[in-house]
């Protein structure tokens, strides 16, 4: 038997039994309860998969996790969190587009079921000698991308308020590299995350094209949830000698005058090493532009485009908007007029911006015209918990009690040869130009 439930884009999804009662809290068949779950021999491999990373001592997090004692108060609150899908942080409905990422930190269905059995059963601990060996973590302010071979710090320290509007300013800093070099990762820390609510970077060149804007290009962007860009291989950046960085930063008071200075890291490729594809970070918004309209009481949809002049494979993708948010879907309106969903967000988190990076061979391959098309859902209901007043009509803007409808991709450009190089590869391993098909197969 399978249960039929709808998506928010409109689908029917057939969903196996065990897993909507697992989900549900509900009790499972008794062929899936016969054998006891405990911390010690089920859980606690799961949390070190997928949970303690952020869930220990000295972080943010609001509990640590890394021990029977440290978990067993919190397992009602676990359960919840994990079969609504909140946690951990991996927000795509995972019965459409593709489902292959580089950096997919989310449960699966055996697990969330794992998990609800055992707070059911009371959560208990279980022998101490079938856990595994206890986990070594480094410091919380250390580079997700890895050791950094440049660092550069924005030209000042920037005193924050206690209390009062957000503020907007631009930093400066100049790159102190001798030579162009390609650039493998890189990484926006903020020097106190308490107050940074967004950085966007940009860069400025020394010979930039006649047209460029005088504040640069997109470089990257630092939101909540979201720890750098690690590029595909063979995949890089240039950063020019005596560029310069343009830092966009976003305060907001938070009832205490504090400070922050924040810091951009970078991986560079070798001297001299050119890698193959050169990728870009770039954005759009709804159409047109910026025009929200989100009344009260409402759930409404706008939608957003982009045209690929060229062929591409895009690499990366990255929802964003503020706490009204709800969902975002990104699908192609291919040159044939066929549509495909690269991926979609059904339950959009302000307090995450993940950035979903595409598994190899996984990489939409979008030809020359293909539009890109963003569909943007956002709930000013009281039924969103995160929703600052379902009273009040919201619009575009900068603050937090304001949205924005954007959408930010990594995108590689290809000549018709490599784009049909690539293609034709791919169809040798039975994928199609998006692997849409060939994962649903």
């Amino acid at each position: 038997m399978t249960i039929e439930r709808v998506s928010w884009l409109g689908g029917l999804v057939r969903v196996a039994p065990a897993t909507v009662l697992a989900v549900a809290g509900l009790a499972l068949p008794q062929a899936a309860v016969a054998q006891q779950v405990s911390y010690a021999k089920d859980v606690a491999p799961i949390f070190q998969a997928k949970c303690t990373q952020c869930h220990h001592a000295g972080t943010g997090a609001p509990m640590a996790l890394t021990t029977f004692e440290e978990a067993r108060p919190w397992a009602r609150s676990i359960k919840t969190r994990v079969s609504n899908r909140e946690m951990p942080p991996w927000h795509l409905d995972k019965t459409v587009g593709i489902r292959k990422y580089k950096n997919d930190l989310s449960l699966t269905d055996a697990e969330i079921a794992t998990i609800v059995k055992w707070v059911d059963a009371g959560a208990p601990g279980g022998n101490p000698a079938d856990a595994p060996p206890p986990q070594k973590f480094q410091p919380e302010d250390v580079w997700h991308i890895g050791k950094p071979d440049l660092v550069v710090k924005m030209d000042g320290q920037h005193k924050m308020y206690s209390k009062g509007p957000d503020w907007w300013i631009d930093y400066f800093a100049d790159v102190n590299i001798p030579e162009d070099r390609y650039i493998k990762a890189m990484e926006v820390r903020p020097g106190n995350r308490r107050i940074v609510h967004h950085v966007v970077m940009y860069v400025i060149e020394p010979d930039a094209p006649e047209g460029t804007p005088e504040g640069g290009i997109n470089l990257h962007e630092y939101a909540v949830g979201k720890y750098g860009d690690t590029f595909a291989a063979n995949t890089g950046r240039l950063l020019k000698k005596g560029s310069r960085l343009r830092y966009d930063m976003h305060y907001f008071a938070v009832g205490e005058e504090l400070t922050d200075q924040t810091e951009m890291a970078f991986i560079f490729y070798p001297k001299d090493y050119v890698p193959k594809y050169d990728v870009r970070s770039i954005s759009f918004r709804n159409r047109p532009f910026d025009e929200l309209e989100i009344p009260p009481n409402t759930v409404v949809r706008h939608d957003g485009y982009f045209r690929l002049n060229r062929p591409a494979r895009i690499d990366a993708f990255q929802p964003h908007m503020h706490m009204r948010g709800k969902a975002m879907t990104l699908e192609a309106i291919m040159p044939d007029n066929s549509v495909e969903i690269l991926s979609s967000v059904d339950h959009f988190d302000f307090n995450w911006h993940v950035s979903y990076l595409y598994a190899e061979g996984a990489e939409p391959l979008l030809p020359a015209g293909t539009v890109l098309h963003m569909i943007g859902i956002h709930d000013n209901t009281a039924n969103n918990k995160r929703n600052p007043d379902p009273t009040m009509w919201a619009g575009f803007g900068e603050r937090s009690v304001d949205d924005m409808l954007q959408v930010w991709i990594n995108i590689v450009y290809l000549d018709d040869a490599e784009y049909k190089r690539l293609v034709d590869e791919r169809a040798k391993t039975g994928g199609t130009k998006t692997t849409q098909q060939q994962q649903q197969q």
